[in-house]
């Protein structure tokens, strides 16, 4: 295999899975089932997951990151790790999206491929060490995502979420574009790594700061960072839930990632400029998440304002020096994706395709007709609170103490006030689960949750328990592999051209 194939050879694999579930799709009678697409895209991403392994297993071979495509591709225990996390996380949505798209539409083909193109556009995200292959990989993703949003054509809210999501990205992607354009005119390169060279070796122009400051704003919208948050919880409202479960984990993944790989391999010279716009960034993701969720009545409104303070919460860990902010932060991640997940997951097999449970009145009593997937979802709320023993627990323990160590203990207070303001609105969900309807209600789907998607809930609802009981095997993996993956050396990589 050449070598430059074999660098993107999960993010090739998923390609393929994708073309050929488009090719496949015209070839089914029009009445036909389209799960077989689906375990088609499933197979594909599994193989995805499969080639970032052995990806893995040549970085430890060789003892450095590995090189290819005239150095703009990186593949080290960083962009292994967020390979595996997109991977499992696409995995679990399609095997529980097999039943959601049975029946109701025509064109479920078409979203068993753009899974597939949007996995692949956040792959090359967290394997990519050069802002235009960067800025690829972020249009591939947002292109993807854009259609998913407004999935479900027939209804208003479906267009109003992909169109404001559209627009408000275009936006975003400018300011991208723009930082991308402004760090080539600082420094002559779009390589991180020739930015940090160019940043070290000489004084820093304005120029690199304003190119630095940019791309967080850019960066800062995916994530759904405040004040860049404004399109969260329309869109959330108005996508699919199986869509939601993956636009609010996966794309932001590789965009933590990318941050990962800016500010403390490409700009660690500017260390106290972007260290303020990120504390700032943190502090008003947490208030203005949590606030707004004690104001929502529509659930999914309130866990996108849910998703807002988690942010806030992950964006704490930068404020600590390398090693603990690439642990806390990637642990985070994978904590975070585990129980959101879930939660949307258990959403979907509780409101159906036309998602007739929207706020909280909708969700009285619902433990009584559906006792499992109420518990699940309780579970996966308490561990967003962050009860001991789960996910949740952990990513923030380990988040506030790298802020700790990095010296910021006003940022932590903040941070544990605000755990304390989000007791308030899980609780509230959970309570009206098992309260009792005080009139008539909407009914929750009677439909029982498939053998897939049964595997679905099953493995968020495991990964969330062992990230909360065995959490230090992967933080250890993590502290082990961050030196390796942010200090890139020329002379200590094995090239793949």
């Amino acid at each position: 295999m050449s070598p430059n194939l074999f660098a993107l050879l999960p993010e090739i694999v998923l390609t393929i899975a994708g073309v050929l579930v488009m090719v496949a799709e015209p070839l089914l009678p029009a009445q036909s089932s389209r799960k077989p697409l689906g375990w088609l895209a499933i197979l594909g991403t599994a193989l995805s997951a499969v080639a970032a392994f052995i990806q893995h297993r040549a970085v430890d071979a060789a003892g450095a990151p590995m090189m290819g495509f005239y150095r703009t591709i990186q593949i080290d225990n960083l962009s292994v790790f967020f390979h595996l996390l997109i991977a499992s996380i696409v995995l679990v949505v399609l095997l529980a999206s097999l039943d959601y798209f049975e029946g109701p539409v025509s064109h479920a083909g078409e979203y068993y491929a753009l899974l597939c193109f949007g996995a692949t556009g956040m792959m090359l995200m967290s394997c990519s060490v050069e802002l235009l292959m960067v800025f690829i990989g972020l249009e591939i993703s947002s292109i993807s995502t854009y259609i998913l949003a407004g999935f479900r054509k027939g209804q208003a809210t479906a267009s109003e979420s992909a169109l404001k999501y559209f627009l408000l990205g275009s936006f975003a992607t400018a300011f991208t574009l723009y930082g991308i354009a402004l760090a080539f005119g600082a420094t002559g390169s779009t390589s991180i790594a020739v930015l940090a060279t160019m940043l070290h070796s000489s004084n820093t122009p304005l120029i690199a700061r304003l190119a630095v400051a940019m791309m967080l704003i850019g960066m800062g919208f995916k994530v759904s960072a405040a004040p860049f948050h404004v399109w969260t919880p329309d869109v959330y409202q108005g996508a699919p839930s199986p869509v939601v479960a993956m636009m609010s984990t996966a794309p932001k993944a590789a965009v933590y990632a990318v941050l990962l790989r800016l500010l403390f391999n490409g700009a660690p010279q500017l260390r106290g400029e972007w260290l303020v716009l990120i504390q700032f960034f943190a502090v008003l993701s947490m208030f203005i998440g949590n606030l707004g969720a004690l104001l929502q009545k529509d659930v999914k409104r309130m866990l996108a304002y849910s998703s807002i303070a988690h942010a806030g919460y992950l964006l704490t860990a930068f404020a600590s020096f390398q090693q603990d902010a690439v642990a806390a932060a990637c642990f985070y991640t994978a904590a975070y994706a585990s129980m959101n997940v879930g939660a949307f997951l258990v959403l979907t097999q509780l409101t159906g395709y036309n998602e007739n449970l929207r706020t909280l009145n909708d969700y009285t009593g619902v433990a009584r007709k559906r006792p499992l997937l109420s518990a699940l979802l309780g579970f996966f709320l308490l561990s967003m609170i962050g009860i001991p023993f789960t996910a949740g627990f952990f990513a923030k323990f380990y988040a506030f103490s790298a802020a700790l160590r990095g010296g910021f203990s006003w940022l932590v207070i903040l941070g544990l006030l605000n755990s304390g303001f989000a007791c308030f609105y899980y609780l509230r969900l959970l309570i009206a689960l098992y309260s009792s309807p005080a009139s008539e209600i909407a009914e929750p789907s009677s439909t029982r949750p498939s053998i897939a998607a049964t595997l679905a809930l099953a493995a968020c609802a495991l990964a969330t328990v062992g990230l909360g009981i065995m959490p230090g095997r992967l933080l250890h993996l993590l502290q082990r592999s961050a030196p390796i993956t942010l200090q890139e050396q020329p002379g200590n990589s094995a090239s793949l051209q």
